[in-house]
């Protein structure tokens, strides 16, 4: 059995079904998703678990605030984790100070 696993992204200018890309070997798939704010973040999300991905990780460009909400969004269907910098080092600033507005 093949293990789903996914990682996403926030870029601004991002567009979740052009910038998507799944890289498999035979014991794991990564589904890899770019997303333009925070409401497309939820929706794949949801449409990650609901594929059964086993886990989504959250670039640090999320920020703290924006990762709870994701986990919050799937809870009890599919655990996310993040990477941790609240200052995401491409971008000069926390996620949550760019996409939470």
């Amino acid at each position: 059995m093949v293990m789903k696993l996914a990682f996403m992204a926030m870029v601004p200018d991002a567009d979740p079904v052009k910038h998507r890309s799944v890289i498999a070997t035979e014991f794991a798939e990564l589904t890899v998703v770019l997303v333009p704010n925070m409401e497309q973040a939820i929706a794949k999300a949801k449409q990650l678990a609901d594929e059964g991905c086993s886990a989504i990780e959250l670039c640090g460009g999320f920020g703290n605030s924006m990762t709870g909400k994701i986990a919050d969004a799937v809870r009890g269907r599919i655990p996310v984790g993040a990477v941790r910098f609240d200052v995401h080092a491409a971008l000069g600033m926390s996620g949550d100070d760019i996409f939470m507005k």
